[in-house]
């Protein structure tokens, strides 16, 4: 009987025990379960906050690209209308600046979308672009870009296709001397090719025209002009991008 009755209560205490542990282990588990919760919590809204930082910044960089490619847009071409280089009718033509009204608001939006577009190809890549990534370069780069619409207008040459040649010299000088990188060379030729095409099919619907076109109702050199026009606006989209946070990553 002693045997029998040790038993019992040896078997009753591993019982209790056995259920003790049990209990530890839900308890364990729960608490565990709760500050997991607490953490994704925590993970989510983190998440959620630069999303939101990461969406107003591109905002406004957007917002300062468009307005740079409204403000080059109304002084070259200001410049180009005075040369008589291109010609609008009359009746299109706005008191601001003598240009017409839909040249600065479609520049400004090809700025943005192509500011935008040279950093997330970077970031796409692989290739983050740092060559003389500072502003005095990039405020370089606009001015040789002013210098060479500049001489677009202003060169004397006794054929188009030796200006031409001049200035696809100084445009790949300028991506030379400020870029360097494949992106943004294969960015600046297809720039060129579509924003020739579009003003191909511009001039050809009469909208506006140029004086002594050589290129199929344009002048040859204008590719020239969009290839460093884009790689500018892409250094300073790359420049602006600098500041922006950091693509947040869901494991």
């Amino acid at each position: 009987m002693p045997r029998l009755e040790g038993h019992c209560w040896s078997c009753s205490c591993s019982a209790t025990v056995k259920s003790k542990n049990i209990s530890s282990a839900t308890w364990l588990a729960s608490k565990a379960g709760e500050m997991m919760t607490i953490i994704t919590s925590i993970v989510r809204n983190a998440y959620s906050s630069l999303l939101s930082i990461q969406a107003t910044h591109l905002i406004r960089r957007g917002l300062v690209l468009f307005t740079v490619g409204v403000f080059l847009a109304l002084v070259l071409n200001l410049l180009q209308i005075q040369r008589n280089v291109t010609l609008f009718p009359e009746e299109v033509i706005a008191t601001l600046l003598s240009s017409a009204w839909w040249v600065p608001p479609c520049c400004g939006t090809a700025a943005a979308v192509v500011g935008l577009l040279y950093p997330c190809i970077d970031s796409h890549l692989g290739e983050p672009h740092k060559f003389k990534r500072e502003w005095a370069s990039v405020m370089r780069c606009i001015a040789v870009f002013v210098g060479i619409n500049h001489a677009s207008a202003k060169l004397d040459f006794a054929n188009n296709v030796q200006l031409s040649l001049t200035l696809a010299a100084l445009s790949l000088g300028l991506w030379w001397t400020f870029d360097r990188s494949r992106s943004g060379f294969g960015l600046g030729i297809t720039i060129a090719v579509l924003a020739t095409l579009i003003t191909q099919f511009l001039v050809y619907n009469g909208v506006y025209q140029y004086t002594s076109p050589d290129f199929l109702y344009i002048r040859s050199w204008l590719p020239c002009i969009f290839f460093s026009g884009g790689v500018t606006v892409g250094n300073i989209g790359r420049q602006l991008a600098m500041a922006a946070p950091e693509k947040p990553h869901m494991d």
